[in-house]
């Protein structure tokens, strides 16, 4: 069973961090490679050919491993969430009159994308939202999605939980949808990759988009894609030199190469080999892979799971066991709550949390103890009366 890892993380005691669906911290490990590579970058006559390479394909190797990929050559380097789906979206063969469908107040980046491609090949954008509330939502929103999924869907774009409360969405059941009418099936990865187990080939996405200073620690402007086979022959949003056929041979790069490097590879961002930021990123999926994704959610289960009934007690509520995602849930509060009050309360204890609406998006990791859920329940009541 996995314990406390507060150690590995340079958070001081009197803080109290629910908020890794906002930014995870960075490891300690990957801070001090960070100042390595700033000190390295001020002397560019150490970096070698191989620096541009080498970090790069460890990255991707550490990135297939976390979600049980074996081909390396699938992953793609992107600046941000949004240039991954941008490249999915720029290659989805779709006509007139198919439909794209999303589920409702999902993060930005994964609605202004869709739009965009609909209002360019007149398409239809339908947005599925929970049948109810107040219920168990999780439960009914599958079933809503998977209702919609039709021959005429060109693809579904969601997340594996929603950003904002952490509705768990059954992708096993919607990729079984998808395949039947050959609609392809985007998921934004970016909150669950890293703390919720993932495994290509237990639901084979055409493409896992994830930017990774959440929930891998990474840096901010540094995320990791995955392409499946319909993305092969693509074409990405940008040309760059090092996605060629041959880019190791930096003296013929004047002989221009028509050829892209296999699989994902045309869809990494130009400048991947980022010489600060890969190594950053890479240690820290690597020390994600020893503790494991499924250690990490069942730690997160077990620091929240005896407080639930105390929460339901004063009048929250939240999706049933089964359909929690523990690393990141929405707590629904009274009607009555004042959040101008409950906000500036939890500033005075120093608790960190995102409030969503008439909601509180609980998001720990395995920097967090029992007390910090003792101090978030206290607060609650404080405000609650």
């Amino acid at each position: 069973m996995l314990e406390c890892q507060k150690h590995y993380f340079d958070l001081p005691e009197e803080i109290n961090y629910l908020n890794c669906a906002y930014m995870g911290p960075m490891l300690k490990q990957a801070q001090e490679i960070g100042h390595e590579e700033i000190d390295k970058r001020g002397r560019p006559y150490l970096y070698k050919r191989d620096d541009f390479f080498s970090p790069v394909q460890s990255l991707k190797e550490s990135f297939s491993k976390l979600i049980d990929n074996t081909e390396a050559d699938r992953i793609a380097l992107i600046p941000s969430a949004s240039y991954g789906l941008s490249n999915a979206a720029k290659n989805i063969h779709c006509t007139k009159g198919q439909s794209i469908l999303i589920v409702s107040e999902q993060f930005p980046s994964n609605y202004y994308t869709w739009k965009r491609l609909a209002d360019e090949k007149e398409l239809e954008v339908k947005i599925i939202g929970p049948p109810n509330a107040e219920t168990d939502q999780s439960r009914g929103w599958n079933e809503a999605i998977l209702e919609q999924i039709d021959e005429h869907t060109a693809v579904v774009a969601m997340a594996i939980v929603h950003w904002a409360d952490g509705t768990l969405f059954d992708l096993g059941a919607i990729r079984q949808r998808t395949e039947k009418y050959g609609a392809m099936l985007i998921i934004d990865g970016t909150q669950s990759i890293g703390a919720l187990p993932f495994s290509i080939k237990e639901i084979p996405v055409d493409a896992l988009i994830c930017g990774s200073y959440k929930w891998m620690f990474g840096p901010y402007g540094l995320g990791l894609a995955y392409y499946g086979e319909r993305f092969d022959q693509g074409v990405p949003i940008e040309e760059n030199w090092i996605n060629r056929k041959n880019s190791k041979q930096f003296e013929n790069l004047v002989n221009y190469q028509k050829i892209y490097k296999p699989q994902a590879a045309r869809y990494s961002v130009g400048e991947q080999s980022n010489f600060i930021y890969v190594r950053m990123l890479d240690i820290s999926i690597k020390q994600i892979l020893k503790w494991k994704p499924v250690n990490i959610q069942n730690y997160c289960k077990n620091l929240i799971t005896p407080y639930l009934s105390e929460f339901r007690s004063i009048g929250c509520a939240f999706n049933s066991k089964e359909n929690l995602a523990y690393h990141l849930f929405g707590i629904r509060l009274p009607e009555r709550v004042d959040i101008i009050k409950l906000k500036n309360h939890f500033e005075e204890k120093n608790i960190f949390i995102s409030i969503r609406g008439n909601s509180i998006r609980v998001a720990p990791n395995v920097y967090n103890e029992p007390k910090h859920i003792e101090q978030l329940l206290e607060a609650l009541k404080k405000v609650l009366g």
